[in-house]
């Protein structure tokens, strides 16, 4: 059985047992996540340290159900790298298990992820001020629809988005036997607190195929659409790219108005 948090979509396993191809249907408890009742400091809190080990026996099915979608979980991490919208998670589910079985630690380096194996080590950028740290994807989530990661509460303060609830970082998965990975990400250009962001909402290798899409939305919407050619692609792709947006609640906005419209599998573009 299994229990999400509302707030963030992030889900927590209270029995293991995961067949592939299972579908769940979490409850929803009414029980508000948050910070620890005192603040703490965490800048002693070490990285997570990268090991090998073994995948979870109970926390990699091939696939798996939440909310009416599925998900696919990866079967390696090697050279995964992603930029999104970050989450966090604390004092609601501390001290229960985590999808691959460990105790959520709200005070660890961890993290939860909808795709990658559990265990994972990956280095997290928060892309606005540069802030970065290793940690240890432990979890599933979070399932909410823009979402890329759902950090720690102590990594989240570490990183500085604990205050604001959400962050835009970039997480690189790390191999335990080379765990330095590639050079940290660096804030985007221009002001660091301002990037720019795009719902991409389609990718296609025709540009027909891509106008087609532009054109059934409604025209205000249309109207700031941009298709993008990825010419280091062969042949090359013409992703469909709603924006620029500026901050992450416009983001949410306008992804619940493109699921209104069936547009529900998207990429958050962050420049």
């Amino acid at each position: 059985m299994f229990r999400t948090d509302p707030r963030t979509g992030v889900i927590l396993a209270l029995a293991l047992l995961l067949p592939a191809g299972c579908s769940i249907s979490p409850p929803v408890t009414e029980v508000e996540d948050g910070a620890p009742a005192r603040p703490v400091d965490v800048s002693a809190i070490p990285d997570a340290v990268p090991r090998p080990e073994p995948h979870s026996k109970y926390g990699n099915p091939v696939s798996y159900e939440v909310n009416g979608k599925r998900y696919y979980t990866l079967r390696s991490s090697i050279d995964y790298r992603e930029q999104g919208i970050a989450s966090w998670y604390g004092t609601k589910f501390h001290g229960r298990r985590t999808s691959s079985g460990e105790p959520y630690d709200m005070y660890a380096m961890s993290a939860a992820h909808k795709t990658l194996p559990l265990p994972t080590y990956a280095r997290v950028t928060n892309l606005r001020n540069g802030r970065s740290l290793v940690l240890k994807i432990n979890d599933r989530g979070p399932f909410h629809t823009n979402r890329l990661i759902d950090l720690s509460y102590a990594a989240a303060a570490r990183l500085g988005i604990l205050g604001q609830g959400t962050g835009l970082v970039s997480v690189e998965a790390l191999d335990p036997r080379q765990p330095e990975g590639r050079a940290p990400d660096q804030p985007p250009a221009g002001e660091p607190d301002d990037p720019l962001l795009y719902i991409q909402i389609g990718a296609f290798g025709s540009p027909t195929n891509a106008d087609r899409l532009r054109r059934r939305l409604p025209s205000d919407l249309s109207e700031n659409i941009r298709i993008q050619k990825a010419e280091a692609r062969i042949p090359p792709v013409y992703r469909v790219q709603v924006g620029p947006l500026r901050t992450v609640e416009k983001v949410d906005a306008l992804t619940q108005r493109l699921a209104q419209l069936g547009i529900s599998d998207i990429h958050i573009v962050i420049e």
